[in-house]
Protein backbone atom coordinates (compact mmCIF):
# COMPACT_ATOMS: atom_id res chain seq x y z
CA UNK A 1 0.00 0.00 0.00
CA UNK A 2 1.02 3.48 -1.18
CA UNK A 3 2.35 5.91 1.75
CA UNK A 4 -0.39 8.18 1.07
CA UNK A 5 -2.90 5.97 1.03
CA UNK A 6 -2.37 5.08 4.00
CA UNK A 7 -2.28 8.59 5.49
CA UNK A 8 -5.75 8.52 3.68
CA UNK A 9 -7.48 5.30 5.35
CA UNK A 10 -6.07 7.13 8.43
CA UNK A 11 -7.98 10.34 7.82
CA UNK A 12 -11.25 8.38 6.87
CA UNK A 13 -10.84 6.55 9.95
CA UNK A 14 -11.40 9.83 12.09
CA UNK A 15 -14.09 10.45 9.76
CA UNK A 16 -16.01 7.53 10.46
CA UNK A 17 -15.71 7.81 14.21
CA UNK A 18 -16.92 11.47 14.52
CA UNK A 19 -15.72 11.81 17.66
CA UNK A 20 -12.66 10.74 19.06
CA UNK A 21 -10.71 10.93 22.67
CA UNK A 22 -6.64 9.95 22.24
CA UNK A 23 -4.57 8.69 24.29
CA UNK A 24 -2.06 11.55 24.28
CA UNK A 25 1.34 10.95 25.56
CA UNK A 26 3.31 13.63 23.34
CA UNK A 27 5.38 10.97 21.89
CA UNK A 28 5.64 10.69 17.79
CA UNK A 29 3.01 8.58 17.54
CA UNK A 30 0.00 9.56 19.71
CA UNK A 31 1.36 13.05 18.56
CA UNK A 32 0.36 11.98 14.94
CA UNK A 33 -2.85 10.72 16.02
CA UNK A 34 -3.86 13.58 17.63
CA UNK A 35 -2.83 15.61 14.70
CA UNK A 36 -4.57 14.02 11.89
CA UNK A 37 -7.72 13.43 14.45
CA UNK A 38 -7.46 17.11 14.80
CA UNK A 39 -6.99 17.65 11.17
CA UNK A 40 -10.35 15.78 10.16
CA UNK A 41 -12.68 16.28 13.79
CA UNK A 42 -11.63 19.91 14.71
CA UNK A 43 -12.96 20.34 17.66
CA UNK A 44 -14.72 17.32 17.77
CA UNK A 45 -11.34 15.34 19.01
CA UNK A 46 -9.94 15.68 22.37
CA UNK A 47 -6.64 14.89 23.57
CA UNK A 48 -5.66 13.67 26.90
CA UNK A 49 -2.23 12.83 28.94
CA UNK A 50 -2.20 10.74 31.85
CA UNK A 51 -0.04 12.02 34.97
CA UNK A 52 2.12 9.90 37.23
CA UNK A 53 5.93 9.33 38.57
CA UNK A 54 6.45 7.62 35.74
CA UNK A 55 6.45 10.25 33.17
CA UNK A 56 8.65 13.56 33.56
CA UNK A 57 7.68 16.59 33.85
CA UNK A 58 9.97 17.97 30.97
CA UNK A 59 7.95 14.87 28.68
CA UNK A 60 4.73 16.48 29.71
CA UNK A 61 5.78 20.02 28.99
CA UNK A 62 6.54 18.68 25.37
CA UNK A 63 2.76 17.24 25.18
CA UNK A 64 1.18 20.57 25.93
CA UNK A 65 3.65 22.39 23.66
CA UNK A 66 2.55 19.69 20.49
CA UNK A 67 -0.77 20.22 21.25
CA UNK A 68 -0.91 23.74 21.51
CA UNK A 69 0.97 23.86 18.25
CA UNK A 70 -1.52 21.21 16.47
CA UNK A 71 -4.41 23.27 17.95
CA UNK A 72 -6.13 20.59 19.64
CA UNK A 73 -7.79 20.33 22.42
CA UNK A 74 -5.66 18.98 25.58
CA UNK A 75 -6.51 17.55 28.71
CA UNK A 76 -4.86 15.98 31.52
CA UNK A 77 -5.81 13.43 34.30
CA UNK A 78 -4.09 11.73 37.01
CA UNK A 79 -3.34 8.45 37.12
CA UNK A 80 -2.58 5.78 40.55
CA UNK A 81 -1.07 3.05 39.24
CA UNK A 82 2.06 3.17 41.66
CA UNK A 83 -0.64 2.28 44.84
CA UNK A 84 -1.17 -1.04 42.18
CA UNK A 85 1.21 -3.43 43.87
CA UNK A 86 0.74 -5.09 41.11
CA UNK A 87 2.75 -2.66 38.91
CA UNK A 88 5.20 -1.41 41.73
CA UNK A 89 6.38 -5.39 42.17
CA UNK A 90 7.27 -4.98 38.48
CA UNK A 91 6.69 -8.17 37.01
CA UNK A 92 7.07 -9.27 33.21
CA UNK A 93 3.39 -7.90 32.84
CA UNK A 94 3.95 -4.52 34.72
CA UNK A 95 2.45 -2.19 31.58
CA UNK A 96 -0.38 -4.34 31.62
CA UNK A 97 -1.22 -3.15 34.56
CA UNK A 98 -0.22 0.28 33.51
CA UNK A 99 -2.41 0.35 30.62
CA UNK A 100 -5.78 -0.97 32.56
CA UNK A 101 -5.02 2.31 34.85
CA UNK A 102 -4.58 4.71 31.99
CA UNK A 103 -7.83 3.19 29.99
CA UNK A 104 -9.74 2.47 33.42
CA UNK A 105 -9.71 6.48 33.56
CA UNK A 106 -9.46 7.17 29.81
CA UNK A 107 -13.11 5.02 29.44
CA UNK A 108 -15.31 6.72 31.66
CA UNK A 109 -13.95 9.96 31.18
CA UNK A 110 -14.88 9.58 27.21
CA UNK A 111 -18.32 8.07 28.01
CA UNK A 112 -18.71 11.34 30.09
CA UNK A 113 -17.70 14.07 27.72
CA UNK A 114 -19.24 11.96 24.81
CA UNK A 115 -16.96 10.65 22.87
CA UNK A 116 -17.92 7.14 21.47
CA UNK A 117 -13.85 6.00 20.78
CA UNK A 118 -10.68 6.00 22.82
CA UNK A 119 -7.92 5.73 20.54
CA UNK A 120 -3.91 5.34 21.07
CA UNK A 121 -0.63 5.51 19.39
CA UNK A 122 -0.05 1.98 18.94
CA UNK A 123 2.15 1.30 15.26
CA UNK A 124 2.13 -1.76 13.39
CA UNK A 125 5.49 -2.19 14.45
CA UNK A 126 4.34 -2.44 18.21
CA UNK A 127 2.80 -5.63 17.60
CA UNK A 128 5.78 -7.84 16.97
CA UNK A 129 7.19 -6.92 20.34
CA UNK A 130 6.39 -8.06 24.14
CA UNK A 131 3.73 -5.69 24.68
CA UNK A 132 1.57 -6.39 27.56
CA UNK A 133 -0.37 -2.88 27.69
CA UNK A 134 -1.54 -3.74 24.36
CA UNK A 135 -3.71 -6.14 25.69
CA UNK A 136 -4.72 -4.18 28.46
CA UNK A 137 -6.01 -1.04 25.73
CA UNK A 138 -7.88 -3.61 23.56
CA UNK A 139 -9.66 -5.81 26.86
CA UNK A 140 -11.10 -1.62 27.48
CA UNK A 141 -12.36 -1.15 24.04
CA UNK A 142 -9.35 0.99 22.72
CA UNK A 143 -8.84 1.25 18.97
CA UNK A 144 -4.97 1.84 17.62
CA UNK A 145 -5.52 3.69 14.28
CA UNK A 146 -2.05 3.39 12.98
CA UNK A 147 -1.77 -0.59 14.24
CA UNK A 148 -5.51 -0.93 12.21
CA UNK A 149 -4.09 0.80 8.98
CA UNK A 150 -0.75 -1.04 8.94
CA UNK A 151 1.10 2.02 9.92
CA UNK A 152 4.56 1.63 10.72
CA UNK A 153 7.28 3.36 12.90
CA UNK A 154 9.90 4.43 10.12
CA UNK A 155 5.98 5.55 8.58
CA UNK A 156 4.96 7.47 11.30
CA UNK A 157 8.38 9.65 11.34
CA UNK A 158 7.59 10.48 7.56
CA UNK A 159 3.88 11.36 7.99
CA UNK A 160 4.90 13.45 11.01
CA UNK A 161 7.91 15.41 8.71
CA UNK A 162 5.47 15.55 5.95
CA UNK A 163 2.87 17.38 7.71
CA UNK A 164 5.45 19.82 8.81
CA UNK A 165 5.32 18.57 12.08
CA UNK A 166 8.67 19.49 13.74
CA UNK A 167 9.26 17.09 16.40
CA UNK A 168 8.99 13.98 13.58
CA UNK A 169 12.66 12.66 15.13
CA UNK A 170 11.93 12.90 18.27
CA UNK A 171 13.61 9.90 20.08
CA UNK A 172 11.21 7.45 21.49
CA UNK A 173 10.19 8.08 25.10
CA UNK A 174 8.50 4.88 27.35
CA UNK A 175 7.27 5.74 30.56
CA UNK A 176 10.32 5.41 33.39
CA UNK A 177 9.27 2.33 34.96
CA UNK A 178 10.83 0.45 31.81
CA UNK A 179 14.30 1.41 32.99
CA UNK A 180 14.41 -1.15 36.06
CA UNK A 181 14.69 -4.70 35.57
CA UNK A 182 11.80 -6.83 35.69
CA UNK A 183 11.18 -8.08 39.99
CA UNK A 184 12.66 -4.83 41.05
CA UNK A 185 10.50 -3.00 43.00
CA UNK A 186 9.39 0.72 41.63
CA UNK A 187 9.52 3.42 43.93
CA UNK A 188 9.12 7.15 43.11
CA UNK A 189 12.34 8.11 44.72
CA UNK A 190 13.96 5.64 42.06
CA UNK A 191 11.26 6.72 38.67
CA UNK A 192 12.63 10.47 40.12
CA UNK A 193 16.36 9.49 40.31
CA UNK A 194 16.74 7.83 36.72
CA UNK A 195 14.87 10.85 35.42
CA UNK A 196 17.11 13.35 36.72
CA UNK A 197 20.06 11.02 35.11
CA UNK A 198 18.52 11.10 31.92
CA UNK A 199 17.70 14.51 31.89
CA UNK A 200 21.79 15.20 33.10
CA UNK A 201 22.66 13.51 29.99
CA UNK A 202 20.05 15.50 27.48
CA UNK A 203 21.66 18.84 28.89
CA UNK A 204 25.15 17.44 27.97
CA UNK A 205 23.80 17.39 23.98
CA UNK A 206 22.90 13.34 24.45
CA UNK A 207 19.57 12.08 22.94
CA UNK A 208 18.68 8.72 21.65
CA UNK A 209 19.55 7.11 25.43
CA UNK A 210 18.31 5.42 28.44
CA UNK A 211 20.07 5.40 32.06
CA UNK A 212 18.90 1.80 33.45
CA UNK A 213 18.96 1.38 37.15
CA UNK A 214 19.54 -1.86 38.80
CA UNK A 215 19.28 -1.72 42.49
CA UNK A 216 22.64 1.15 43.10
CA UNK A 217 23.79 0.97 39.55
CA UNK A 218 23.25 3.23 36.66
CA UNK A 219 23.64 1.66 33.13
CA UNK A 220 24.00 4.33 30.55
CA UNK A 221 22.92 3.14 27.15
CA UNK A 222 23.95 5.53 23.98
CA UNK A 223 23.36 4.78 20.08
CA UNK A 224 26.19 2.40 19.65
CA UNK A 225 27.91 5.17 17.27
CA UNK A 226 28.03 7.86 20.10
CA UNK A 227 30.21 5.40 22.53
CA UNK A 228 33.17 6.52 21.24
CA UNK A 229 32.82 10.27 21.26
CA UNK A 230 31.30 9.91 24.79
CA UNK A 231 34.17 8.34 26.40
CA UNK A 232 36.31 10.88 24.83
CA UNK A 233 34.23 14.29 25.19
CA UNK A 234 32.56 13.95 28.35
CA UNK A 235 34.12 15.03 31.99
CA UNK A 236 33.38 11.72 33.09
CA UNK A 237 34.55 12.54 37.17
CA UNK A 238 32.01 15.43 36.77
CA UNK A 239 29.21 12.97 35.88
CA UNK A 240 29.83 10.05 38.28
CA UNK A 241 29.80 12.43 41.15
CA UNK A 242 26.43 13.80 39.64
CA UNK A 243 24.87 10.87 39.54
CA UNK A 244 26.11 9.77 42.77
CA UNK A 245 24.39 13.08 44.34
CA UNK A 246 21.10 11.58 42.88
CA UNK A 247 21.80 8.18 44.85
CA UNK A 248 23.50 5.64 42.48
CA UNK A 249 26.55 4.53 43.70
CA UNK A 250 27.96 2.70 40.19
CA UNK A 251 28.14 4.55 36.90
CA UNK A 252 28.76 1.80 33.81
CA UNK A 253 28.64 2.30 30.40
CA UNK A 254 26.73 -0.29 28.47
CA UNK A 255 29.41 -1.27 25.28
CA UNK A 256 26.34 -2.89 23.61
CA UNK A 257 24.56 0.85 23.01
CA UNK A 258 20.83 1.39 23.00
CA UNK A 259 18.36 -1.35 22.12
CA UNK A 260 14.67 -0.56 22.57
CA UNK A 261 13.04 -3.29 24.37
CA UNK A 262 16.81 -4.75 25.81
CA UNK A 263 15.53 -5.68 29.14
CA UNK A 264 12.86 -7.83 27.54
CA UNK A 265 16.10 -9.92 26.06
CA UNK A 266 15.76 -11.77 29.67
CA UNK A 267 12.63 -13.06 28.58
CA UNK A 268 12.29 -16.36 26.95
CA UNK A 269 8.98 -17.57 25.41
CA UNK A 270 8.07 -19.66 28.00
CA UNK A 271 8.25 -16.96 30.70
CA UNK A 272 6.05 -15.06 28.33
CA UNK A 273 3.39 -16.99 27.15
CA UNK A 274 2.81 -18.32 31.01
CA UNK A 275 3.01 -14.45 32.35
CA UNK A 276 1.04 -12.73 29.68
Amino acid sequence: MMMTEKLEQLKALFAEMEQALIAYSGGVDSTLVAKVAYDVLGDRALAVTAVSPSLLPEELADAEAQAATIGIAHKIVQTHEMENPNYTSNPVNRCYFCKSELHDTLKPLALELGYPYVVDGVNADDLHDYRPGIQAAKERGARSPLAEIGITKAEVRQFSQQLGLPWWDKPAQPCLSSRFPYGEEITIAKLQRVGRAEIYLRNLGWDNLRVRSQEDTARIELSPEQIKKFVLTTDLPSLVIAFQNLGFIYVTLDLEGYRSGKLNQVLNRETVSNKS
